[in-house]
């Protein structure tokens, strides 16, 4: 696993958010930090992670994203609440997540061409004006290893976002797993409508 930190000014807070499979910082960069420092965490080729910078703060905050809700669940930083948006602990599911045909004819069939395709897709309407910048061969093995993982099923979200219009992690299947219906006007990739993190908590 890797870090970014997206602010560090030695505030008292932390947010600490678990990105998407393939994602960099584009589709979060425009997000105001206020009086929160940010860690992003991304690239899960494997979980080795030294958390400890998250003792310097007071105060601890999760927000998590499709296969990164997933993620964060295996590890438990006390936070004073977690947000899950466009994810279920159950993320590679027939039922409760992407269901597995697709999943693997997506690992099998993927390329530069259908990465870009996969992006378009997160959006209901429009393509945002962004592209990943990751290396091809490095997100290919990620989606291959995220096949591999568990969630802690007993890790505790006490925020879901769920989109009425996800075609990665279909809309029906988080409510399934969740219990709740969509509750945001969005695709996969809803974090243009909003203009700080502090909306997501």
């Amino acid at each position: 696993m890797k870090y970014k930190w997206l602010n560090r000014k030695d505030n008292k807070k932390l947010i600490v958010f678990f990105n998407g499979w393939g994602m960099d910082e584009a589709a979060v960069k425009h997000l105001e930090p206020e009086e929160y420092d940010v860690i992003m965490l991304y690239d899960y080729n494997n979980l080795d992670m030294d958390f400890g910078f998250a003792g310097n703060y007071q105060k601890k905050y999760l927000i998590a994203w499709s296969m990164g809700v997933m993620c964060a669940s295996l590890f438990d930083l006390k936070y004073e609440s977690a947000t899950a948006v466009n994810g279920t602990l159950k993320p590679i599911d027939n039922e409760f997540g992407i269901p597995l045909r697709i999943y693997d004819l997506t690992l099998r069939g993927l390329t530069p061409v259908s990465v870009k395709k996969f992006v378009s897709n997160m959006f209901k309407d429009k393509t945002e004006d962004f592209v990943i910048k990751r290396d091809f061969d490095n997100i290919k093995n990620e989606l291959a290893v995220l096949k591999t993982y568990s969630a802690n099923l007993d890790f505790h979200f006490n925020r879901i976002i769920i989109s009425s219009d996800d075609k990665i992690i279909p809309s029906r299947n988080q409510t399934a797993f969740w219990g709740i219906e969509p509750n945001i006007d969005a695709g996969h990739c809803p974090f243009f409508l909003f203009k700080s993190w502090s909306e997501l908590l």
